[in-house]
């Protein structure tokens, strides 16, 4: 683990004691949540939608830092999904569909990755392996893939909303499916790479000048990824529309 990544996880566990819920995640479901995202994550947000919701670790802090937000995550792997169920039992602030967010409805092949927060809609390259080691493919599996008007209603999406995507390269294709209702949200959050760590991904360029392009202007660039050379890998990339705003 490089140093960056090391500070991010001590961050993280120093807010997370502070929160019973959170801790509990952690000892009971060993699901950390993400902290190092609540800077985005504003007390009168109404709507999070969470695309790419992995075990949880974005609703957590969704429920611990945006408490008054409605949340409707996406999870197309069913064991991480089966954990999301678990931590959420009970939870009716939370919803979760077990699917993926893209242009059509249809069963596409995902590649699992050992690590299966790395898993992707497109095929994991050598170079993601090899920045981030332990992320190999190691099966394939058919998910449902959607729309995101399929899952969601354009009434219930309630401002002030957020769209949050981390999707293993798959941003522009998961925007593009939403955008019959992107003007419903304030904010977009979304993950972006800087090289192609999955093949045919879209790079960072791409999702801020397609955003641009539909009212969306990058605000600020958070949670950066280097490799050994200081080259930039990822961040999480906020946009806000400014008439929202």
């Amino acid at each position: 683990m490089n140093i960056h990544l090391l500070l991010t996880r001590l961050d993280k566990l120093n807010k997370i004691t502070r929160s019973t819920r959170l801790l509990k995640a952690v000892l009971l479901h060993r699901v950390l949540a993400g902290a190092e995202h609540r800077h985005v994550l504003a007390g009168d947000l109404a709507t999070v939608v969470d695309i790419g919701a992995n075990r949880g670790q974005f609703a957590l802090a969704a429920r611990r830092w945006a408490p008054r937000a409605q949340i409707v995550s996406f999870e197309p792997l069913p064991k991480p999904a089966e954990i999301f169920r678990t931590l959420f039992s009970g939870d009716e602030m939370v919803k979760l569909h077990e699917a993926a967010v893209g242009t059509h409805s249809e069963f596409r092949a995902m590649h699992v990755s050992a690590k299966d927060d790395s898993s992707s809609l497109l095929p994991i390259t050598s170079l993601q392996s090899k920045i981030f080691p332990g992320t190999d493919e190691v099966s394939t599996i058919k998910v449902r893939v959607a729309p995101l008007e399929t899952f969601v209603e354009l009434q219930s999406i309630k401002a002030p909303a957020l769209l949050k995507l981390d999707v293993q390269g798959y941003e522009y294709e998961a925007l593009c499916g939403c955008e019959s209702v992107l003007q419903r949200f304030d904010s977009v959050y979304c993950e972006c790479s800087f090289v192609e760590l999955y093949a045919g991904q879209k790079l960072a360029g791409n999702i801020i000048e397609w955003l641009s392009a539909r009212g969306f202007r990058l605000k600020g660039v958070f949670n950066p990824t280097y490799d050994t050379a200081a080259q930039a890998i990822q961040a999480d990339f906020l946009f806000n529309r400014p008439e929202a705003a």
